[in-house]
């Protein structure tokens, strides 16, 4: 334990024996079995970490999974918006249930609950982690086979929320090639390495520009350096998108799920 501690477990990523054992996890809803969850975060904004997010669950759900995601991104949520979702969730006195886009996949976000969508939601820290750990125990989910977790950027309330109340199995990192972001991609390495979350790997999005007239490939944004941060800390790049304004186009139109399968193929190989 450290000198400075605080004993306050619930703002603390120390990896101490006092914190594991003074935090339980949230129990989920007595309607909800889980058998996977994969959480999915960025260092910062902007890198497309919510349509990584979508394109994971539209890859399990055209392999017959049944998938689902929490939108954990309370104060800039878009997986409602990206699957086209506008309608309420169904509120009981047991239970909240989720909502569900046109193929299927559950989705819980805060969007749904607001009376309008582009009212901010202007919270502390402390009540937006409790949002989130209420998304998993009083959402009725019922039977899920994945479970992906949107999370906002950074390494704040939220992911140290995520990853000592809920029951994560591995988080996948969203990122992009610019220099700024290697940096602070390996903040979002040594959180998880410290809260002792299993990587499962690394998604790099805009890696490249493909010339409409000659298909030679643009790096946009410079040389990628994600092989070498993978390979110094031991992980898999899973895959690289390249920017195409069919991602755009079909997240604008909450049409996600038709995106073609060449665009998502990166995604259905992935053994997770």
């Amino acid at each position: 334990m450290s000198e400075e501690c605080t004993h306050d477990c619930s703002s603390c990523g120390a990896n101490c024996s006092e914190r594991q054992g003074g935090i339980e996890k949230a129990p989920p809803h007595y309607m909800s079995n889980v058998k996977k969850m994969i959480g999915v975060v960025s260092g910062k904004g902007g890198v497309g970490k919510s349509l990584v997010t979508s394109l994971l669950a539209v890859s399990r759900q055209r392999k017959g999974f049944q998938t689902a995601v929490l939108d954990a991104d309370i104060t800039g949520p878009s997986i409602p918006g990206i699957f086209g979702i506008n309608t309420r969730p169904l509120n009981t006195e047991d239970a909240l249930f989720p909502c569900e886009s046109r193929e299927g996949t559950r989705i819980m976000s805060i969007n749904l609950l607001m009376e309008n969508a582009a009212d901010p939601v202007v919270w502390r820290g402390p009540v937006i982690a409790g949002a989130v750990t209420q998304f998993w125990s009083d959402v009725a989910w019922g039977d899920v086979d994945y479970m992906f977790v949107d999370m906002p950027p950074g390494t704040g309330d939220v992911p140290l929320t995520v990853f000592q109340s809920l029951p994560v199995d591995g988080i996948i990192i969203a990122t992009s090639p610019q220099s700024l972001v290697s940096m602070v991609v390996e903040k979002s390495l040594r959180m998880a390495k410290m809260m002792n979350i299993p990587i499962l790997g690394i998604v790099e999005n805009m890696s490249w520009l493909e010339c409409p007239d000659c298909g030679k490939r643009i790096e946009v944004f410079g040389e990628s350096r994600v092989d070498r941060i993978a390979e110094q800390y031991g992980i898999p790049v899973l895959a690289k998108l390249p920017i195409d304004p069919t991602f755009a186009a079909l997240c604008d139109k909450g049409a996600i799920e038709d995106i073609p399968d060449k665009l998502i193929e990166p995604f259905s190989a992935l053994d997770i």
